[in-house]
């Protein structure tokens, strides 16, 4: 895609990858003099530190505002979704029936007494899960819910995604917790073992009777510190267009930022979705309760 973007413009792009709290921190040491234009990175947490920390500045584009739901952007528009993932439960198709499943608050649960697997509360996917349970239900009912979790565990947190979903297949587990993508991830392998894993799970899709799914995205802004702030605006209006939102679901399984204009197959294969429009700004806002609560109930 970003070849397809050069082709298109002219404009060519240089690209440093690192995990997002790497890159974060070089743009904080190299402040005004910084090289980048844009971060592009996952989770809207990550992308609201960006912003608190004085790394992004607010966007004029009509485009965006066009092709970008207000609920996946920055209110103030300095960052912006560019793909979505549902943190969804994952279960096995022998042990559990469809009709066992309804919402995030019913895995608290004693029905589901080690049966669950996650992983770490570290994970910022988890956090911003709890950051919209805590806006959903208050802190002292995500805290319960917490500790019930915790309780529930089939085994302590560990591994990524994908790990939890091969624990399910294996046995270890009845449901994971996870995020929709991984299981495209699964399915594309090269390792027939992970193909096999997909076989044996289902995904559901929590809480569609009222405020609907978690979701998260992938997104962009542009830095404070841009040289080409022009370019990098025209980058993200790309990426943001019809040709490139089609394009995001069969290169790394994740729904345009209008999911119901998802065009891949396996995603379709998945089933259709209410999710939660609280704007994913919250997520960031609650991140640090999230830590915190996790930490008192001992989610490790």
């Amino acid at each position: 895609m970003f070849k397809k973007f050069t082709e298109k413009t002219g404009i060519e792009i240089n690209i440093v990858k690192g995990s997002a709290d790497q890159l974060i921190q070089r743009l904080i040491s190299e402040g005004e003099n910084s090289p980048a234009d844009i971060l592009l990175t996952v989770d809207a947490g990550r992308l609201y530190r960006a912003k608190e920390v004085g790394l992004l500045q607010p966007i004029r584009s009509r485009m965006l505002y066009r092709n970008i739901p207000s609920s996946l952007r920055d209110p103030d528009n300095e960052w912006f979704a560019l793909t979505v993932r549902a943190r969804v439960i994952v279960y096995s198709k022998e042990r559990v029936s469809q009709d066992d499943l309804s919402t995030y608050e019913d895995l608290a649960s004693s029905k589901w007494k080690g049966r669950i697997a996650v992983r770490s509360s570290s994970n910022i996917y988890n956090q911003s899960l709890m950051a919209s349970l805590i806006e959903a239900n208050g802190k002292k009912k995500a805290l319960d819910w917490a500790k019930a979790v915790r309780l529930n565990m089939a085994r302590a947190p560990r591994g990524s995604d994908r790990d939890q979903a091969r624990a399910v297949a294996a046995g270890i587990a009845d449901i994971a917790i996870m995020n929709t993508y991984y299981i495209g991830k699964l399915a594309s392998s090269s390792d027939p073992k992970d193909r096999e894993v997909v076989k044996k799970v289902a995904i559901f899709f929590p809480n569609q009777k009222n405020r609907g799914t978690h979701i998260n995205i992938s997104g962009a802004g542009v830095t404070k510190s841009a040289k080409n702030k022009e370019n990098a605006i025209k980058f993200l209006e790309f990426l943001s267009s019809a040709e490139s939102q089609d394009v995001f679901g069969s290169i790394n399984f994740e729904y345009p930022v209008k999911i119901a204009n998802n065009k891949s197959d396996l995603l379709k294969s998945w089933g259709s979705f209410k999710s939660d429009k609280l704007n994913l700004s919250i997520l960031g806002k609650r991140n640090s309760d999230a830590v915190k609560l996790f930490d008192k109930a001992g989610w490790e």
